[in-house]
């Protein structure tokens, strides 16, 4: 049966692999690979029956998953109705959470008002209740979770940005079948139909609001108010980014969310409770044995905590463990713990057949598949402190690979610092918060929020300890797949000859390095960071940022989100340099982000002197045409700005950008910024052969005040890039901009349509010119390209 659900799981894991939905006709080959059952089940027969049997189960997980998504993929966003205005009326289907400039929030849509309007049935919504500026909008709709509006919305396909190494969000709001994004218009049309829809996850909804809204009432202001918030109801969105920092460098982001862990603590404390309730009274046992009315008030709480949690997939997999536990409680019976993680693993699959692509699904299964092969079917009963130990010492030597693939970094005071806040979070905190959540027990909240603050300062402390953090490239799979092997070879029970092996086989994931330029190449990675610029440049020892794209938040930018988790994966451990061609937010948003993770030797940019950019303890200096250097037989030189503009205060921030030149044996590159016509003129007057260049990403994103036909026939770009946001608000890259440069020859790439775009230049050999959403291509982006 083990092998059986397994079978199952990799055929759905694979279909999350496809680029398109296959033909569903395959399903009546299901029957024909099921006939082996009637095959004789001795001798190689059996085997083959048993391996056609196991095929089977793959091909109907594969299918199966299809089939869910031809079903999801059908309730999608016309292109046709994309930005256009649409009235619709619905119910607020989620807990509203709070953004920076109004609230976020999910929306079953019931009913369209406008006429041939098609909208999918679940969206999430933005209602802003203060402008860009600050000021607040009067008019602006208050929501709450359960409650049926009418708005009016302008809506988008669920499209992201798209790079390698970074979060795949469109895959996230496939899982969360959140079909199309938009937000609330300001109309006469916008009004509360309804106080309250009564819908049992409306009403799971509500409760989880109320609960917020009392943690921020109580804790307004305090520093932990949002982990208290994740480990009550699960929302982790008021956790600050420097927060989750610290818990990623100290291994211990499981515990600030609903993890199993605290569901299994919160149903055991129910169990042990009904279980001393329930003995105590004869009439009561002798209706219902006390071991079972325990079983079931133990189930009932972790069911209820999960769903207050909002069913995140570590919760899920632990409530159906507890379930299936209980259910052979009740029956009486014994089931092998690895059956128990067999079933739960597969009804998660049955109900979000996606979730074999979050971290959390393999982080979660994998803990405890590690912990059950380290511990079970040993002889004689360890010590609890070694037993402890030993399963520390399986999680985390289980998870490491894993770990290293997904996010490219492992915590190496990771075991120190969940041995102290295991205990102090699982135990103290979470039951003190879950207590606190019940009006009049605000003393509780203070409480958890200060033994949280106590473990926040250990863990303080444990962070910036010399090497708290082990940083690599994300190594290649079959380095992981290796790891993983030489890793359960370590795990093998006492006695079992070479276990020495298993070290060896985990090295290559460790030391393997990442793909490198040789000696004379040039490679130029265009990011994916919306309405922004953001290119790295590598040569063989070295690395240069050519601007750092925009910050979307207050406490969100590209650096953080994109530009740092690429860098992390490409193994660029270093930046030589960082310019920042010109105070634009698009160009210059993610900046700090970038100084504060990531090893800067220089930082050049045309930013005023008052720009905190300049405080980040990096030698800084100005970008002046003229500037020129040379790595590893590839030349750099700094085109524009003049030294003279600086003394221009009034001088447009696009008429200083830095520009900057790139020649090596196989191309040349030129990353032009926002340069407009007049920037252009200058530099065609002062020499235009030096405008010549293989790749050119175009002048800002392709806007009519750049662009000119005289620098285009001057550079002559084999590849134009130009980097823009899906459907953004200034219709870049213009329609007559495209078609100049089309006219004059060469291949279009743009960001919102290939993702990042990668070109490589060698001598004596043609540029690779990579696309990252044609490199990865997945079923879901056909449908937002």
């Amino acid at each position: 049966m083990r092998s059986s659900i397994l079978a199952f799981v990799a055929g759905v894991w694979l279909l999350q692999q496809q680029s398109v939905l296959p033909d569903l006709a395959w399903v009546w080959g299901l029957p024909l690979l099921a006939s082996a059952y009637w095959l004789p089940r001795h001798g190689w027969l059996s085997a083959l029956r048993h391996g056609l049997l196991l095929g089977t189960l793959f091909g109907a997980g594969f299918l199966f998953a299809a089939a869910v998504a031809e079903q999801r993929m059908q309730d999608a966003l016309p292109p046709a109705w994309e930005g256009m205005d649409v009235t619709l009326i619905g119910v607020v289907a989620s807990l509203p959470v709070k953004t920076e400039h109004g609230r976020r929030f999910e929306f079953d849509v019931e009913h369209v008002n406008t006429p041939g309007a098609q909208v999918p049935r679940h969206i999430q919504l933005n209602t802003y209740t203060t402008s860009f500026n600050g000021k607040p909008l009067p008019d602006a709709p208050h929501v709450h979770a359960g409650e049926r509006w009418s708005f009016t919305v302008r809506l988008r396909r669920p499209h992201a940005n798209a790079n390698p190494h970074v979060f795949d969000m469109e895959a996230w709001f496939l899982e969360r079948n959140l079909r199309a994004l938009g937000h609330v218009r300001d109309s006469p049309d916008n009004r509360r139909l309804s106080d309250f829809v009564w819908r049992p996850d409306y009403v799971v909804e509500a409760m989880r609001e109320t609960i917020a809204l009392r943690i921020d009432r109580v804790l307004a202001g305090e520093p932990y108010a949002g982990v208290l918030k994740a480990l009550v109801i699960g929302d982790q969105s008021a956790i600050p980014p420097a927060q989750w920092v610290l818990y990623q460098r100290t291994g211990i982001t499981h515990l600030v969310s609903i993890s199993g862990l605290h569901v299994t603590m919160l149903s055991g404390l129910a169990f042990a409770l009904m279980y001393w309730l329930w003995r105590r009274s004869v009439r009561l046992t002798s209706w219902l044995p006390a071991r079972r009315a325990a079983v079931l008030a133990g189930a009932i709480t972790a069911f209820l905590y999960v769903l207050l949690a909002g069913f995140a997939v570590p919760a899920q997999r632990t409530f159906y463990m507890l379930l299936v536990v209980a259910l052979a409680l009740w029956s009486g019976r014994v089931i092998a713990p690895t059956r128990v993680l067999s079933w739960a693993l597969l009804v998660v699959v049955l109900l979000d057949p996606w979730a074999v692509l979050s971290a959390g699904f393999w982080l979660s299964f994998g803990a405890v598949a590690a912990m059950l092969f380290a511990t079970t079917a040993r002889v004689g009963k360890p010590h609890w402190l070694r037993a402890w130990l030993t399963t520390q010492w399986a999680v985390t030597l289980a998870l490491a690979p894993v770990l290293l693939l997904l996010f490219g970094q492992l915590s190496l005071v990771s075991p120190l610092a969940n041995a102290f806040a295991i205990p102090l979070v699982s135990f103290g905190v979470t039951p003190l918060a879950l207590a606190g959540s019940i009006p009049g027990m605000d003393w509780l909240l203070y409480a958890a929020h200060w033994l949280m603050a106590a473990c926040v300062w250990a863990l303080n402390w444990l962070a910036h300890l010399p090497l708290a953090l082990w940083q690599q490239p994300e190594p290649s799979t079959p380095a992981v797949l290796l790891a993983l092997l030489g890793a359960l070879w370590l795990l093998l029970p006492r006695g079992f000859p070479a276990r020495w092996l298993g070290a060896v086989l985990i090295l290559p994931a460790l030391l393997t390095p990442s793909p490198q330029p040789v000696p004379g190449a040039l490679w130029v990675s265009v990011l994916d960071v919306g309405q922004g610029l953001a290119v790295l440049v590598r040569t063989a020892h070295h690395a240069v940022l050519f601007d750092t794209g925009p910050r979307y938040t207050a406490e969100s930018d590209s650096g953080s989100r994109i530009i740092v988790p690429y860098l992390r994966g490409e193994g660029v451990a270093w930046l030589d340099g960082l310019i920042v061609s010109h105070d634009d937010n698009d160009h210059s948003g993610g900046a700090l982000s970038v100084l504060h993770e990531v090893p800067v030797g220089w930082f050049a940019s045309s930013l005023p002197a008052s720009h905190p950019a300049h405080a980040a303890g990096v030698r800084s200096l100005r970008c002046v045409a003229g500037q020129h250097w040379q790595w590893d037989g590839v030349r750099f030189a700094m085109l524009y700005p003049t030294a003279a503009s600086y003394d221009i205060p009034r001088l447009k921030d696009n008429n200083r950008s830095c520009v900057l030149k790139i020649d090596s044996a196989g191309g040349s590159a030129l990353l032009s910024a926002d340069i407009e016509a007049r920037d252009e003129t200058w530099l065609l007057n002062k020499d235009p052969d030096q405008l010549a260049a293989t790749l050119l990403v175009a002048p800002h994103h392709g806007s009519r005040t750049s662009s000119t036909p005289d620098f285009i026939a001057a550079v002559h770009p084999a590849i134009t890039v130009f980097t823009v946001g899906y459907r953004n608000r200034y219709g870049h890259p213009r329609g007559d901009v495209v078609a100049r440069y089309a006219r004059q020859g060469g291949q279009l790439m743009r960001s919102d349509h290939n993702g990042a775009v990668e070109v490589r230049f060698a001598a004596d050999h043609p540029p690779d010119l990579i696309g990252w959403r044609q490199t990865r291509m997945r079923y879901w982006q056909a449908t937002v390209r």
